[in-house]
């Protein structure tokens, strides 16, 4: 696609969200970046302004509708606003927890695409970019329910690719590996998961595995770019990544089995008895 109008970004205040919204300016677009914090929408501002781009930081809660509110020349929409909260088994994980994620990660995407899809018709066509996560295709103990909103937001965009291709609007699923923000900076801790009884060792070997692959993460700044290029590319699959771990792990789960996959994304030998 051409490089022209405007792009909605929602989750822009940090992070990747915030790394994409600049990206896309540079690539001449004129970006509306979604913040819940003021603070966040100043600073980014201020970088734009450095750069000389075309960026308006506006307050956007995908939960809240009243502050949703979709650019009049939109050919970009970026669905990158989520949520992360405690790693516990699903036993003992509340139903409360769950809700607050999906509320988020599903629901509050919902809405904004709702309002967006009518929009891009208008125009003649567009993208909708949704970020979800690589950590969805493997097994990944105590992140079920962050892991199932991500999922759903997979499956919407199945449907939703179906439904708008007719209209000349491309749904990209972008499925991002471990990219250093401060949200993967703030799981680097022990999983709640072991505070329970008989989920110890397990939690342990979580935080062991999330240490060895922050070595291995890619910066918000590189991801962005290949977010971007994925967006202007009109040949690119339904789904992508942006850094090699999640090119990798989106590689295995198009070629291997589930069970590989549960096996290797938890340590165990091929032979082991699961």
């Amino acid at each position: 696609m051409k490089a022209e109008g405007a792009a909605l970004v929602t989750g822009a205040g940090r992070g990747l969200g915030r790394a994409i919204a600049l990206e896309l300016a540079r690539r001449s677009f004129t970006v509306h970046a979604g913040v819940r914090d003021p603070r966040h929408g100043e600073a980014l501002l201020a970088a734009a302004r450095g750069e000389g781009l075309r960026l308006h930081a506006e307050r956007l809660d995908v939960t809240v509708p009243d502050t949703i509110a979709i650019p009049a020349n939109l050919r970009v929409l970026v669905n990158n606003a989520g949520v992360d909260k405690a790693y516990l088994p699903v036993e003992h994980a509340p139903l409360a927890l769950w809700r607050e994620m999906f509320e988020t990660n599903l629901f509050g995407l919902i809405e904004v695409v709702r309002r967006a899809v009518p929009r891009l018709r208008e125009m003649g066509g567009g993208v909708v970019c949704n970020i979800t996560s690589s950590s969805y295709l493997a097994a990944v103990p105590f992140y079920a329910a962050y892991r199932a909103s991500k999922a759903a937001v997979g499956a919407l965009g199945e449907s939703l690719r179906a439904e708008l291709l007719p209209f000349g609007i491309r749904v990209l699923e972008v499925m991002p590996g471990p990219i250093d923000t401060d949200m993967l900076a703030a799981s680097d801790r022990l999983p709640e998961a072991a505070a329970h009884a008989g989920y110890e060792a397990s939690a342990e070997k979580l935080l062991a595995g999330r240490r060895g692959v922050a070595a291995m993460t890619t910066s918000p700044e590189v991801a962005a770019r290949a977010i971007a290029d994925a967006i202007l590319d009109d040949a690119s699959p339904l789904r992508v990544a942006c850094d090699p771990l999640g090119s990798g792990l989106l590689e295995a789960w198009r070629t291997s089995s589930d069970e590989v996959l549960m096996r290797a994304m938890l340590g165990l030998k091929q032979s082991q008895e699961g």
